[in-house]
């Protein structure tokens, strides 16, 4: 795997994301380009950090972190059964439980397969792998994924 490739103001957001979700119960993912940061994609300034968690976590995160649960804006291609935002952090961090994607005239989970486990500061973050993230940005089809499909398949 790649070197992470954080900028100073995420780093910030992921040390506190480390320690708050070391206790977590369920599997969960960094996920979106912070999730493409962390396994080693260069070049990205992402604007938030999205954080895929099962509902149990979402709960236990929203709590923690007194995060704004909300209806995400109506989309076509994306909806969550859980979706909050937590301003905890110089960077957002979007909670998701329960996303799905719409494609192939459907609405599938994106629950990915892979759980790349990336040393932090003495804890753990998680991320899918380059390959599956490669997948999930052609399966979501719009152009700002598929423009980072070629930098996560030059990790692989």
């Amino acid at each position: 795997m790649a070197d992470p490739q954080i900028n100073p103001v995420l780093q910030g957001v992921l040390d506190r994301l480390a320690r708050d979700a070391a206790g977590l119960s369920d599997p969960w993912w960094v996920f979106g380009s912070a999730g493409m940061a962390l396994v080693g994609a260069p070049g990205l300034s992402p604007p938030d950090v999205d954080l895929i968690v099962s509902e149990r976590d979402a709960a236990a995160l929203i709590g923690l972190w007194n995060a704004q649960r909300a209806e995400a804006a109506p989309s076509p291609l994306f909806r969550s059964k859980v979706f909050a935002r937590a301003s905890i952090a110089a960077l957002p961090i979007e909670i998701m439980a329960g996303f799905e994607s719409f494609s192939a005239g459907a609405w599938t989970p994106v629950a990915p397969a892979t759980r790349i486990a990336i040393p932090w500061n003495g804890a753990r973050l998680y991320a899918p792998d380059a390959a599956e993230q490669a997948a999930i940005c052609r399966r979501f089809g719009r152009p700002k994924d598929l423009a980072r499909v070629a930098l996560l398949e030059a990790l692989i």
